[in-house]
């Protein structure tokens, strides 16, 4: 193995450019192997691998993955969460060239009929317990081979008898078929195979498909090339400036998300180090891994940030083991920051939040806090190699420093395209007048004299009220640093005369009532923050905020309540 790590590590200035080898995604990781074999590369439930015995496993996979006729160019879709399985698949897929299309274990019937009709895969891989979503749709599409594996399948002794006593004799595995693979049939034919397997690829050509619902609300297969996902693992390295061979990342976000595929997953072994493997959040369960394994890395989205900050679940924790924590995907509003520095600083950590921020079309993070310094409300600076500018929406033309436009993004992380829609391409990569390629985000931001980027929301989340724009954001903000809020979401909703206001709902803290001197307690702290044009109209106080699969809070949710409260 001759491709070396000078990437790792970086204590100090971040380089403003880095060498990118052209080479694939399990590359990258057999490099890693070949310089720390006896690291651990994941956990699991107890059970512990070895990047040695990692890069075995996927050898094996991917030669199961020929027998049973994927070849170099076809996709394979993984249905599957946080489990070593999908480590093990979505490298085997990559060694053989193909592509592999990653999706959401407990997407519904219709979504997943419509990723199979979308991807075209030869072989789905899915666990036993998600397999019945499969045979009811069935009779509506053309299934392709299904390799059906388990929680069971990846763990040993008392571990693997402990799951089956507890959760695994419960979960009913389906009965082999011409077209049903059990994981045990599968390993047995890569074990007998004996042909090619090992395939030379293209760091440019395809080779991850993930799905989102893009700057356009339509879902799309982001077609994301091994180039994308090798220059994110080794900019976030050199951004990041902590990550460590040996150190740990508890990855509770899953491996169909950008930000877990490519940060908590690619990114860290590509780094040596370990991945704890978690594939069902639960606030009990996540706070006892921190306590117990002690992480060097947690990453999240602001919803998981706030929910550690409630209740006692890390009471008396001791959090000296974080090196680095760091929020994306959703926007982390100053307040939540303010409390989440305390709380760390609390259980004895020296290290604050770093936010960052990236869209799936850049598979993941392009821009974050700076490890030495910090401005508040910005999420940072742009990573090595990539480029930011603010346009106006709608057109290719830049505005000054400190005025809101749409966020544009230039660099070696941006996607090939969208999934057999180049209409919708076009309307994401346009060629500017500088003869690049910009991936235009659907975000509105702004970018100030240092090149700190902030950012504002989505162009479509903008309230157009009597010509007014007013930005939900700002309202969040004002509303979320109220003593007796936990979190908001602000939306428009359509009004007679003035075609949109501004309407707030709003999640209480823990012990406080929704009564009539609460809620004047906050209008009156909205009245004193917020000009007058931009105040809520109406608030609505809820136990909670509907979230996505990823935990973002849902605001086109909510706007499809109100749609149906009004039509109603």
């Amino acid at each position: 193995m001759d491709i070396k790590a000078p990437w790792l590590p970086y204590y100090g200035e971040v380089p403003h450019h880095l060498e990118y080898p052209a080479v694939s995604m399990v590359t990258l990781v057999e490099a890693a192997t070949y310089k720390y074999p006896e690291n651990i590369a994941y956990s699991f439930m107890g059970f512990h691998c070895t990047y040695k015995n990692l890069v075995k496993r996927i050898r094996l996979c991917a030669k199961a993955f020929a027998s049973v006729g994927v070849k170099p160019g076809d996709r394979v879709l993984l249905c599957l969460p946080n489990v070593p399985q999908v480590l093990e698949c979505f490298y085997a897929v990559n060694l053989i060239g193909a592509v592999a299309a990653m999706v959401h274990p407990l997407s519904s019937e219709g979504e997943l009929k419509f990723y199979i009709e979308n991807a075209k895969p030869a072989v789905v891989v899915t666990l036993d317990q998600f397999y019945d979503k499969f045979e009811k749709i069935s009779g509506q599409t053309a299934l392709p081979k299904m390799v059906v594996t388990g929680v069971a399948h990846a763990l040993k002794g008392p571990i693997k008898l402990g799951y089956f006593l507890k959760q695994g004799r419960k979960i009913k595995s389906p009965s082999e078929s011409d077209g049903v693979i059990s994981w045990k049939s599968f390993l047995l034919g890569g074990e007998a195979y004996s042909g090619e397997y090992l395939t030379p690829v293209n760091a440019d050509d395809t080779a991850v498909i993930l799905y989102s619902g893009g700057t356009t609300g339509l879902t799309k297969g982001i077609m994301l090339s091994n180039m994308n996902l090798n220059a994110l693992a080794l900019q976030t390295g050199a951004m990041g400036n902590c990550l460590m061979p040996g150190k740990s990342m508890l990855a509770v976000l899953p491996a169909f998300h950008g930000f877990g595929l490519g940060v908590c997953i690619h990114t860290v072994l590509v780094s040596g180090c370990r991945c704890i493997l978690v594939p069902r959040f639960n606030l009990k369960s996540y706070a006892g891994l921190l306590k117990k394994q002690k992480p060097n890395y947690i990453a999240g989205v602001p919803t998981l940030f706030e929910a550690l900050l409630r209740g006692n679940s890390l009471k008396g924790a001791d959090l000296s083991c974080l090196m680095g924590v760091f929020s994306g995907g959703d926007s982390l509003s100053v307040e939540l920051k303010k409390k989440f520095d305390a709380f760390l600083t609390e259980h004895g950590s020296k290290v604050k939040i770093r936010e960052g921020y990236g869209t799936t079309e850049c598979v993941t993070a392009s821009c974050l806090t700076p490890y030495h310094m910090e401005k508040e409300g910005s999420i940072g600076l742009p990573f090595p190699d990539t480029y930011y500018k603010i346009v106006r929406t709608g057109g290719v033309e830049e505005v000054p420093y400190g005025e809101i436009g749409e966020i544009c993004i230039c660099g070696p992380t941006v996607m090939i395209g969208y999934l057999d829609m180049p209409e919708e391409t076009a309307l994401s990569l346009k060629m500017h007048p500088d003869g690049h390629i910009w991936l235009h985000t659907g975000d509105l931001g702004t970018m100030d004299e240092q090149g700190f980027i902030y950012f504002k929301q989505r162009i479509k989340r903008m309230i157009v009220s009597s010509g007014y724009s007013i930005y939900p954001f700002q309202l969040e903000n004002v509303i979320d640093a109220h003593e007796l809020v936990r979190m908001s979401c602000v939306i428009g909703v359509p009004h007679p005369l003035k075609m949109q206001v501004p309407k707030a709902f709003i999640v209480l803290e823990e012990g406080v009532h929704d009564t009539p001197e609460v809620r004047e307690s906050i209008m009156a702290h909205c009245r004193a923050n917020i000009a007058k044009y931009a105040l809520p109209k109406e608030v609505e106080i809820r136990e909670s905020l509907p979230k996505t699969l990823v935990g973002k809070v849902a605001y086109l949710q909510l706007e499809e309540e109100e749609r149906r409260r009004n039509t109603g």
